[in-house]
């Protein structure tokens, strides 16, 4: 898991050590600076990454709520104060936590969980985008291809020919390495110099795959394992009279 990085802003140096010490017990924080007041802090924040404050609320110069409503960028904050009476107005500000003080080690370990159930939910909501597309060098720029588009894929010796739709480009790869770059729920090896895209596949044949207008190669090899990646749990059969 990635970790998060964190500042204390406190005016109290002992207030400071305590929340260090605590987080010397957590392998989620990587603390990055330590401020007695808001200001600091602030144009700490400006140029570098935080994603957690420990935050006091009656200090000097700024007060911590104050503060919180001029951020532009969102951290997670565990407020740490020695005030119960802002409690309701800080969590109108989405604080993770309000702790108050003395904050003994149960209180903290709370605040962390969580501080971690929520990183963790938000994280596992991201999903990863997957691009739709390949570049491939050709002729001495890069030609950007969808993989909708790419109908078929013929090797020859130390190059490929890319059949798409629109077009068709030559590059300097063998066809293995390129094969090895595509997505397989797409593309199928079905010959020693073939790679075809299963959405345009017409019909199969016992040694032929026909596409619109090309009729291309069903090696032996590669026979099997096509029918049963991309054809048999496909087919629609005649249901046998037990079912």
């Amino acid at each position: 898991m990635k970790k998060l990085n964190c500042i204390i802003i406190d005016d109290e140096p002992l207030a400071i050590e305590g929340i260090e010490l605590y987080l010397n017990d957590y392998d989620l924080f990587n603390l990055v600076g330590t401020f007695n007041n808001a200001i600091a802090a602030n144009t700490f924040m400006y140029t570098n990454q935080v994603d957690v404050l420990f935050l006091d609320i009656e200090m000097p110069k700024l007060n911590g709520l104050d503060f919180l409503k001029t951020l532009k960028s969102n951290p997670y904050v565990i407020l740490t104060t020695a005030y119960p009476q802002f409690a309701l107005e800080a969590f109108e500000l989405n604080v993770i936590d309000y702790l108050v003080k003395p904050i003994g080690p149960d209180r903290f370990l709370k605040a962390v969980n969580k501080l971690n159930d929520i990183y963790l939910k938000t994280t596992s909501d991201i999903t990863e985008f997957t691009p739709d597309y390949i570049y491939i060098k050709a002729e001495r720029k890069y030609v950007k291809l969808f993989y909708k588009k790419i109908k078929y894929i013929k090797g020859l010796k130390d190059y490929v020919i890319i059949y798409t739709t629109d077009e068709r480009v030559i590059t300097s790869i063998n066809i293995k390495t390129i094969y090895n770059e595509l997505p397989k729920n797409i593309f199928s090896r079905t010959s020693k110099s073939y790679i075809i895209n299963i959405n345009f596949i017409k019909t199969v044949n016992s040694d032929t795959i026909s596409l619109d207008n090309e009729e291309l190669p069903l090696g032996k090899t590669y026979k099997n394992d096509f029918l049963n990646n991309h054809v048999k749990n496909k087919l629609i059969q005649r249901p046998t009279k037990n079912s």
